[in-house]
């Protein structure tokens, strides 16, 4: 087995683990550096990555999330066989750039006025309600709350 001293840049695919020992496991996502020249498809490269570090492990366990660029710099040993993972024992942790908070497609509700109206990530359609829960209607798309709210407003005298 074949051993160096390296420093890789790489994304986290999955919230690190805790390994045996007071250790902390993850996989990093490494694209080579000639990938503008690659095939689309072609497969990136995963290094399965552990540290003993107590500040390492902490942070891996804590604070890093699926999406954070890293750079680790320690030990890399190739496998002797093919087929085996590349494994990285890591002395230092840098962390380059850390994923988007992830947004719930879940429903939001916005106030026009004296209106609520609900915003549900599947689907285009939005109902209104008036905000002592009179049923308004439903505005086939957002940009047709204002109409909708309009046509209210005429038909109710502006009684919310």
């Amino acid at each position: 087995m074949d051993t160096k001293h390296c420093a890789v840049d790489g994304w986290v695919d999955a919230i690190p683990a805790p390994g045996p020992g007071r250790t902390a496991t993850f996989d990093l996502t490494v694209r080579p550096a000639d990938a503008d020249t690659l095939p689309e498809d072609a497969p990136d490269t995963v290094i399965s990555c552990t540290s003993a570090a107590a500040p390492i492990v902490h942070e891996l366990l804590h604070a890093i999330q699926p999406g954070d660029l890293l750079r680790v710099t320690g030990t890399l040993l190739q496998p002797s066989v093919p087929g085996q993972p590349t494994r990285l024992t890591v002395d230092v942790l840098e962390v380059l750039d850390t994923a988007l908070i992830p947004v719930l497609g879940e429903m939001v509700l916005d106030r026009y006025a004296d209106y609520i109206v609900v915003f549900d990530a599947d689907h285009d359609q939005v109902p209104v309600f008036t905000a002592n829960g009179r049923w308004v209607g439903l505005a086939d798309n957002a940009d047709a709350i204002a109409t909708l709210i309009d046509i209210d407003e005429r038909v109710h005298g502006g009684d919310a």
